[in-house]
């Protein structure tokens, strides 16, 4: 795979599946350098083994598709080029879309009413005067903005205080309706135009972040998860409140004293006995221990009732998780081991693995039948359908009994497929301390020996997994070996796994990366020894940096989006209020024991700093001084920045960007780490 074949990389969203459960429905996203943005359309399969994927809409980015309740229409987001996306609404079948919204900032997320008379959805309100509210005042000419709290600005959305997310109510008309047609001026003046779209009822206005919307099933209530809570500046939880959709008093169904951090869209499902369901992850005491805590799968029979979790806190973990209820139990989507695993959970909890081999991204059920999204070593994304008979049992499921249990109904892989794409081989070994350690060895093509780049991830509470990974491919086509781990601190393993770096970052998660590095070398023969980089991003970045200060055997590094310098990361990152105080404590010199910044002297390895200009997770200041530190030690070095980009560049950047990254980062190898395909021209 070579860097301008990211546009080859499709993937599917979370399927919707009509009632009768005979057609899924789901959007596509691609890279288009053309258009240096992403786009996709709505697709429709007959889940049949014979059914074959057809596109129904042809908008420039149409995303989150979702059936009404009776199955004869489709709603979802439409996105134009350079606009935000709206809701709109279509026939089943098929047929010219309806626009149902207008707003500003656009829409993010909806839900259908049960009857399919409404459609409630979240929109930023913008303070009048910003946002071009007002025709002429770009940002540059707004007024100032004034803060009291710790948080008020989030990575890849900027300022939030002053465009709070909001719930909205509006009426669907019918999609045969006649359309909107605006009169014509008469000789008596022009014509007051229509509204285009229907009017939209607000129904919660308080300084507050709104999310996680669902019907209950009378329709008369909206469950809706924000963090208007006092001392929410302080701490992590949320609260589940029901709002009702004609007025009145709303009622708090998971009160902040829970303790509990509470999942987005998706992720809260109302039982046709009253009960709710809901993922979230537990704080702690203080709100704010969120380190390596697994989500789970939680229960309220009433409002305000204690809620109780259905899963095992210590070995499954829910995050980012949806819930979808079944006659059998809800579907839910654990990570574990490098996989997403769908589970089915009953309310005993008792947990049944029905996928085991994939990473599932999505579920929809209807009946009996069950469709997912899912990615895997061969497919950036596709949809399959469960065979119920074909489960596989307990949560060390051979990989071949997930594997059978899902039928594949599409293949939007197939063209990546021609790229010689490299299957990754899974490995464990026993580092130094007798500890295991889990992950992967993608190796080029050739006898070699080859040279091998140690590529280290996010998070930290993240994990390298099983999908089809464009970082690798493309390192393996320029012909590298990528090596790659989950450490301690990293999820899927339980969470005294995860929690093992609180407190002592570089520590066994060092270990853990090098140990893996030489069980690999080891366990490879075609791997040079001799020949080594290393590179990751976030943390990735941080445990990258911390490594070369520590082991010098590396000919090059790259350090991306790092987490460099814990003790100016308070104040200027978005999440600087707490997650650096969680991970390093609050110790001058704890905080320096682990600090990549305090330690920048001890590096000797040539070093590309790479960072986002508008990165409010990893705020640009930390690759700057920590680039402008190796400089004046006398390391080799270079800061590459990259206009408009945030946190996320090398995941859902502009599509040219991500090509001019991977081509700045073979270029970093060629001059530094050569390999007979990439190598520096004379």
């Amino acid at each position: 795979m070579k860097p301008a074949d990211i546009t080859r990389l499709v993937s599917v969203s979370r399927p919707t599946l009509s009632p009768d459960g005979v057609t899924a429905v789901f959007a596509t996203s691609r890279p288009d350098l053309g258009a240096d943005a992403y786009v996709g359309q709505l697709w429709s399969v007959e889940v049949t083994r014979d059914g074959t994927p057809r596109r129904l809409t042809r908008g420039f980015r149409d995303s989150a598709p979702q059936f009404s309740p009776d199955g004869s229409a489709i709603a979802f987001l439409r996105a134009e080029p350079g606009k935000p996306a709206q809701l709109h609404i279509m026939a089943a079948t098929g047929g010219e879309p309806v626009r149902l919204t207008d707003r500003t900032l656009g829409v993010t997320e909806f839900a259908w009413a049960p009857d399919g008379s409404k459609v409630a959805f979240v929109s930023r309100d913008p303070e009048q005067g910003r946002y071009g509210t007002v025709e002429g005042v770009d940002a540059s000419a707004e007024p100032p903005r004034r803060f009291t709290t710790y948080r008020y600005s989030a990575n890849g959305l900027g300022w939030m205080r002053d465009r709070r997310s909001q719930v909205y109510l509006v009426d669907v008309p019918a999609p045969g309706a006649e359309p909107v047609v605006q009169p014509a001026a008469s000789s008596s003046g022009p014509a007051e135009p229509l509204p285009a779209t229907p009017e939209a009822r607000q129904l919660t206005s308080d300084d507050a972040e709104h999310g996680a919307i669902e019907f209950s099933p009378d329709g008369r209530l909206i469950a809706v998860v924000s963090d208007g809570h006092l001392g929410s500046d302080e701490d992590l939880r949320e609260i589940l409140t029901l709002v009702p959709v004609d007025g009145g008093e709303r009622t708090i169904a998971v009160a902040p004293e829970r303790n509990l951090s509470l999942s987005s869209s998706g992720s809260v499902a109302f039982g046709h006995d009253g009960a709710i369901y809901f993922i979230a992850q537990e704080v702690g005491e203080s709100g704010r221990d969120f380190v390596a805590r697994n989500s789970g799968l939680f229960r309220i029979d009433a409002p305000g009732e204690e809620p109780r979790r259905l899963t095992d806190a210590e070995s499954i973990d829910l995050t980012g998780s949806t819930v979808v209820l079944t006659a059998s139990g809800a579907l839910v989507q654990n990570t574990t081991r490098g996989r997403v695993t769908l589970l089915s959970v009953t309310d005993d909890g008792e947990a049944t693995v029905l996928v085991a081999d994939r990473e599932v991204t999505g579920t929809a059920a209807a009946g009996d039948r069950v469709v997912i999204a899912f990615q895997s070593p061969t497919s950036f994304g596709d949809i399959g359908v469960v065979d119920a008979s074909s489960t596989a049992e307990g949560s060390d499921a051979p990989a071949e009994a997930g594997a059978e249990a899902v039928h594949v109904l599409t293949d939007f892989s197939a063209e990546i497929g021609e790229c010689s794409i490299r299957v990754p081989v899974e490995l464990e070994t026993a580092g130094r301390d007798g500890y295991p350690v889990h992950g992967w060895v993608v190796l080029p093509e050739g006898e070699g020996p080859h040279p091998v780049l140690l590529n280290i991830h996010g998070g930290p509470f993240a994990q390298y997994s099983v999908h089809l990974f464009d970082e690798s491919q493309v390192y393996a086509n320029a012909g590298y070996a990528v090596v790659y781990c989950n450490p301690r601190g990293s999820a899927g393993y339980g969470q005294e796994h995860g929690r093992a770096i609180k407190g002592r970052m570089g520590t066994v998660d060092l270990n853990d990366v090098l140990d893996f590095l030489d069980a690999a070398i080891a366990a490879h023969p075609q791997l040079d020894a001799h020949r080594l980089g290393i590179l990751g991003g976030s943390y990735g970045g941080y445990l990258t940096a911390w490594t070369i200060a520590h082991d010098h055997r590396f000919a090059g590094a790259i350090v991306e989006r790092g987490f460099l310098d814990p003790e100016y990361f308070f104040g200027t990152s978005d999440i600087g209020s707490f997650f650096g105080e969680e991970y390093n404590g609050t110790d001058p010199q704890l905080i320096a024991a682990q600090s990549p910044q305090a330690h920048v002297n001890d590096v000797r390895t040539p070093t590309l700093v790479m960072h986002s200009e508008q990165d409010l997770r990893c705020p640009l200041g930390q690759a700057e001084r920590y680039y402008a530190s190796l400089k004046r030690a006398g390391v080799e070095t270079e800061l590459v920045v990259f206009p408009g980009e945030d946190h996320e560049l090398s995941r859902a950047g502009r599509p040219r960007h991500r090509v001019q990254r991977f081509e700045i980062i073979l270029d970093w190898w060629a001059r530094h780490l050569p390999s007979e395909r990439n190598a520096a021209s004379a």
